[in-house]
């Protein structure tokens, strides 16, 4: 109830919208109850991954910055929060079930594993395993973690449309999805359907799936392929462009 009355205040002050697709510019107007303008731009926030992910310089920068091992591939796991885990504050907790443990025995020679909680988690992620994990919470623009990611592990959060126009690959580590689907939050689309990868439920599924990451990526092409075009028409790396336009009347 308090979410809901803050979000009510604060959508009363706003003057405009942007919409990142068609799909999106209706449920964002009954989810939020918005009847100003809304602006299909496609996602400001996207423009620089977009643009960067066809050049080394910048993901060469990123890893420096965080200290990536030259070589090494890259994956990120970022979870979304669920509504009813969460403490007495009302922060949410972290159900943590990778096994990190696991996951480095079998991939540490090879991968990093970035690990990027949501802001409205409580609690931190367990130790790192022999520097195979780093916990980059902290870090301040999710943007570079992504340019740098060569796979995004998550499960139900909208990160998949910030990463998709990447055509990188992405797991899905959906340990609660009936749950989730049914009682939780539901979905508006249909995701097993259409997810752009695969849905695994176990620690060990999701270590087996990024070991074979090519072939699970050349599996799932086709539906990457079609999920970016029709959540991501307008990721050209020009959204903010198209904002600043509408907005400055240029």
């Amino acid at each position: 109830r308090r979410y809901l009355d803050y979000m009510a205040a604060d959508v009363a002050q706003w003057d405009m919208l942007l919409s990142p697709n068609p799909f999106s510019t209706p449920i964002m107007r009954r989810a939020f109850g918005f009847a100003g303008e809304i602006c299909e731009t496609g996602y400001p926030r996207d423009d620089a991954l977009v643009a960067g992910a066809a050049a080394a310089d910048p993901a060469t920068a990123v890893r420096q910055r965080l200290g990536l091992p030259p070589g090494k591939r890259v994956a990120i796991y970022v979870p979304t929060w669920r509504d009813n885990q969460h403490d007495a504050s009302g922060r949410y907790l972290l159900d943590f079930r990778l096994d990190l443990a696991a996951a480095s025995r079998r991939l540490g020679a090879e991968w990093v594993l970035l690990i990027r909680g949501h802001h409205l988690m409580a609690g931190g992620f367990p130790a790192a395993t022999g520097g195979f994990a780093i916990d980059v919470t902290g870090y301040p623009d999710i943007g570079d973690l992504l340019l740098v990611a060569d796979v995004l592990i998550t499960d139900y959060s909208s990160v998949m449309f910030d990463f998709a126009p990447t055509g990188r690959p992405m797991l899905f580590f959906t340990y609660d999805l009936a749950q989730y689907r049914d009682q939780i939050r539901g979905f508006y689309f249909d995701f097993e359907a259409e997810a752009p990868g695969p849905l695994l439920a176990t620690s060990d599924e999701v270590v087996a799936a990024l070991a074979g990451i090519d072939s699970v990526a050349a599996r799932y092409r086709q539906a990457a392929a079609a999920f970016a075009v029709r959540f991501c028409p307008l990721d050209d790396g020009k959204a903010a462009a198209r904002a600043f336009d509408r907005i400055f009347g240029s």
